[in-house]
């Protein structure tokens, strides 16, 4: 070889080294590394947690068997990962006592995700099932896991559902007609003959379904219910059991008895200058000097007649012993009138041998508003805004069962209910009185009537029965004919004096012609209801009592139909109002620039007093035939109502501290204006209905028929 060619070959073989050399350290680097093995967590049999030891879980069915499989990432660093597959194994002891292995591998799938198999098709039922699984990179496999001894996961396979439970109840058999009753807690005990039942999910009268355990799988369990009414009744029941397989239903149905009367009832409409109060049922009661009966009544009730105490030391009713046991669930209620609110009353309590058990009556405390109040021992419920001669129902109640004390007030409750411990007692029931450390105190100035005790929960709608006030028709106006520019009143209502402007349209059928067979015929509309409808022209028209229709100061309701034609919508127009001394007391009215019917009711009889306003978005001319209206006051929560077509909502509902009288002439069709009378409206009116007192919710949608509705819910 030339001398050239050899020194060409000599770089030749340095530079092959020198690479050579330059890439040993990696290479090395990659005999060295060792790959990591993958690793099982996570896992759960069906949807539960791996259970080991000697509870395994309960499933109803073959199981997914379940991992998360993960590979360190130091295993691949820059490349693709590795696709990694799930090896599941179970095993288990056959009948003949034989070993029995199987295998199940799932699909391949990328690190960190779940990997599911199901159990093989012969893993058999009721048979404690062993199972563990490891990951495997394609390279190397992982441990078993887990892999402490006698650590595997671990289930059995329930294939059976549990049996029927069975329902007793001492207090409501079933098919047996008259038992317990209304307010009268009962137990009904559920108990399923199999012995791996873990729950009972029950429903009373197909209402939402409850839970309860028994005290050890396969025992009974109890629930407490009381019936609020004594329509029939079904306990709906089923047994569940560990791998959560429902039973068959029972309905176990029971006929409470209707509730039954207070234990302890004084009416106090005894003859005047009687010296005891008879019961209706309990015992007689004392009065002392200071009591008189034959007072007032609270109007809309059944009562005839009340007892007014006098304040003073005289002036109280008593019994030797207890109204009621007030160790054990009771009521105790009565309607009430204070004279004043200044200091504190008491209208009912129960005398210990060292105390009180419970009172009843009106709280004052000094800087604070005056509340209707209810003590059991040492819990107290406070709430509601008592005013002086005002009538009130007073109802307070004590549930063993759920060891809370309530205060209902006009059949509504009132304060935040409290945690009491019951109170035995065996001194006398007091009336008008509540004994102190120094003797009797907080004596009651004014009327009582109807007190009732009740050895029994009072029912929600009995709360509202016994404060339940019928409302007193007032009057009804039908505009179906005039005299003389008189319309005539139903109900007890005087004669309604119409305006100029004002006329009464009986309809086609009845104006002398009919327009479908005389084309010469004027069209006349029909009147919205009925027979005839009042139509006034805007400008002066309108109708008018002499005096005023309601008294603005206490509760009542008004209804009336009405319609606005589109076109004539162009402004502010009332319906119907009362004016008082210097402003009205409330209107009813049409805001065209709102798209709304308003009421209106200011605070004071003031110009420019501050406005209470309600109001509810609706067409002028409802749905042809008018928009049925209502306005009710309810002066007990203070509350002003609209219904617009027998519905109202939040923006139809407002406060009104404070209602006043008025002794202004009530109107239909125009409202007082700083000149004089104005927003006359032009459109048509029917059914006027007054009432004195509050119509409920579902009587408001009867109003707007030329009968009254039935007063009777």
């Amino acid at each position: 070889m030339s001398g050239r060619f050899r020194t060409r070959g000599v770089l030749l073989l340095s530079c092959l080294a020198a690479v050579v050399g330059a890439t040993a350290p990696g290479t090395a680097y990659a005999a060295e590394k060792e790959n990591l093995p993958p690793v099982a967590t996570e896992l759960q049999t069906g949807s539960r947690d791996c259970a080991t030891g000697d509870t395994p879980a309960y499933v109803d069915s073959l199981p997914t068997l379940s991992a998360r499989l993960t590979d360190p990432v130091e295993d691949d660093p820059i490349g693709e990962p590795e696709l990694l597959t799930a090896e599941f194994e179970l095993w288990w002891t056959d009948a003949t006592g034989t070993e029995q292995r199987r295998t199940v591998t799932s699909r391949p799938a990328y690190p960190d995700r779940i990997h599911r198999v199901t159990a093989p098709s012969d893993t058999p039922a009721d048979t404690v099932i062993s199972w563990h699984v490891r990951a495997d990179d394609g390279r190397t496999r992982g441990s078993w896991s887990p892999e402490a001894p006698g650590a595997a996961c671990r289930f059995v396979r329930d294939d059976r559902s549990p049996e029927a439970p069975v329902v007793n109840s001492p207090e409501y058999p079933a098919e047996v007609r008259g038992s317990g009753g209304v307010g009268v807690y009962g137990s009904f005990t559920m108990d399923s003959p199999s012995a791996d039942v873990v729950e009972y999910q029950y429903s009373f009268n197909g209402g939402p379904y409850a839970a309860v355990r028994p005290a050890e799988p396969g025992g009974p369990a109890t629930v407490r219910y009381v019936p609020t009414s004594n329509a029939p009744q079904t306990l709906s029941v089923q047994a569940v059991d560990r791998a959560g397989r429902t039973s068959p239903r029972t309905d176990h149905t029971f006929y409470p008895k209707a509730a039954s009367a207070p234990v302890s009832r004084w009416k106090l409409a005894d003859a005047a200058g009687s010296t005891t109060a008879t019961p209706e049922s309990g015992q007689p009661a004392r009065a002392g000097r200071g009591v008189a009966f034959g007072g007032p009544v609270p109007s809309g009730t059944a009562l005839t007649s009340t007892a007014t105490f006098d304040g003073t030391g005289h002036g109280f009713l008593t019994t030797p012993a207890p109204a009621v046991d007030s160790g054990r669930t009771f009521a105790v209620g009565a309607w009430v009138r204070p004279a004043g609110t200044g200091s504190s009353m008491t209208v009912v309590s129960q005398d210990t041998g060292i105390g009180t058990a419970y009172s009843l009556g009106l709280r004052a405390a000094a800087g604070k508003p005056a509340a209707w109040s209810f003590t059991l021992g040492g819990a107290t419920v406070s709430g509601g805004a008592p005013g002086a001669g005002e009538w009130a129902y007073l109802l307070g109640v004590y549930d063993t069962e759920t060891g809370y004390a309530q205060l209902f007030v006009d059949g509504r409750e009132v304060g935040t209910k409290a945690k009491a411990a019951p109170v035995a007692a065996d001194g006398g029931f007091q009336i008008g009185r509540v004994r102190g450390k120094l003797g009797y105190r907080d004596r009651w100035q004014g009327e009582i009537g109807d007190v009732r005790a009740y050895d029994r929960l009072v029912v929600p709608q009995e709360v509202t029965g016994l404060a339940k006030r019928q409302a007193k028709p007032l009057g009804h106006w039908s505009f179906s004919t005039a005299t003389d520019g008189v319309t005539p009143g139903d109900s007890g209502g005087a004669p309604m004096r119409l305006g100029a402007g004002a006329s009464i349209n009986r309809g086609p059928e009845r104006g002398g012609c009919i327009p479908d067979l005389d084309p010469d015929c004027p069209f006349v509309p029909y009147p919205l209801v009925g027979e005839g409808s009042l139509v006034l022209d805007g400008v002066t028209g309108h109708a008018a009592l002499d005096g005023p229709l309601v008294d603005t100061g206490d509760s009542f309701t008004l209804g009336v139909v009405a319609k606005i034609e589109n076109e004539d919508a162009t402004r502010p127009m009332t319906v119907l109002s009362q004016a008082g001394a210097h402003t009205d007391a409330f209107k009813l009215r049409y805001d065209p620039a709102l798209y709304a019917w308003q009421l209106v009711m200011p605070e004071r009889d003031e110009a420019g007093a501050p406005e209470v306003v309600v109001s509810q978005v609706s067409a002028p001319g409802g749905r042809g035939s008018g928009t049925q209206l209502a306005i009710v006051y309810d002066d007990r929560d203070n509350t002003v109502k609209l219904y617009v077509d027998g519905y109202t909502n939040a923006d139809a509902t407002a406060q009104l501290p404070h209602g006043w009288p008025s002794t202004g002439a009530f109107q239909v069709g125009r409202a007082r204006t700083a000149d004089g009378w104005g927003e006359y409206l032009k459109g048509t009116v029917d059914e006027v209905q007054a009432f004195a007192g509050v119509l409920s919710e579902r009587e408001i949608p009867l109003l707007g028929a030329e009968t009254d509705p039935c007063l009777c819910f």
